[in-house]
């Protein structure tokens, strides 16, 4: 049986400032309006940035839109959210996490098979002149693809 795949969000600004080292798919433990949010698209992960606490993970800064048919069993827009993952795979976050220079990003948000999952990167800051590079090289890829379709 194929996997169902729908997007919810997506960080575009995270590949650009960091370089993406390793990626990692993980659960993430919600309210059942912030579920009802989320197949709505109404959740935005730009802000948002993956810490450990406890021996655990989570996901700070998200924020879900309040669900309108929830009155007052709604949720808080924006709070700390656990992720679910193996315990050898928090460990060795953990480990790379304390080494200098790594993060934890969320990538990209999306329903699997009826559940939402989340996808972090482990990541490591780029500097100014790697932000400039990756801009040249995506205005040369946009000059070949125009002078390919003038060719044509």
């Amino acid at each position: 049986m194929p996997d169902t795949y729908i997007e919810i969000a997506r960080n575009k600004k995270a590949r650009f400032d960091y370089e993406i080292v390793e990626t990692f798919e993980a659960g993430i433990v919600l309210a059942g309006s912030e579920v009802k949010s989320m197949r709505q698209k109404k959740a935005s992960i730009q802000e948002a940035y993956a810490r450990v606490k406890n021996n655990e993970i989570y996901l700070t800064g998200m924020n879900v839109a309040v669900y309108e048919m929830a009155n007052r069993f709604n949720h808080e827009p924006v709070h700390d959210r656990k992720l679910l993952m193996h315990r050898h795979e928090i460990k060795r976050l953990i480990g790379k996490v304390q080494e200098k220079g790594f993060t934890l990003v969320p990538l990209k948000l999306y329903f699997k098979n009826g559940k939402v999952k989340v996808e972090i990167g482990l990541a490591r800051g780029k500097a100014k002149y790697d932000k400039r590079h990756s801009i040249q090289k995506r205005e040369v890829e946009r000059e070949l693809q125009r002078e390919w379709k003038n060719y044509r």
